[in-house]
């Protein structure tokens, strides 16, 4: 029961931080941020986001960005999901590089054929 209700909270914040981080990123050209992942924690007080970036090379730069404005993402969540939620969780991003290591990989691949 608790990891069904745990999944859907899950599927409805990787949503919504999805549509607020297209929305975040419109301003600025050549930067995509899609939100891969999303966990909760059991008493849904943490959730931890999986971001991927693009161009992966500014992904370090954009992820401290991210996390400076932590406090008014979770604010734009918080007014998303209110009605859902009673308590919105603490956020935490991590860079999700499982993308650059398939296409390293694909890289290694090719150079020994």
């Amino acid at each position: 029961m608790q990891e069904t209700r745990q999944n859907r909270i899950s599927r409805l914040l990787q949503k919504e931080l999805a549509t607020i981080f297209q929305l975040q990123t419109a301003k600025t050209r050549g930067v995509l941020v899609s939100v891969t992942r999303v966990k909760i924690s059991p008493d849904l007080s943490i959730c931890t986001a999986y971001l991927s970036i693009f161009p992966s090379e500014r992904g370090e730069e954009i992820l401290e960005n991210i996390n400076k404005s932590e406090k008014s993402i979770r604010y734009e969540l918080g007014n998303r999901v209110h009605n859902q939620l009673r308590i919105i969780p603490e956020l935490r991003f991590f860079i999700d590089d499982s993308l650059d290591y398939l296409e390293r990989i694909d890289e290694l691949l090719k150079k020994d054929k």
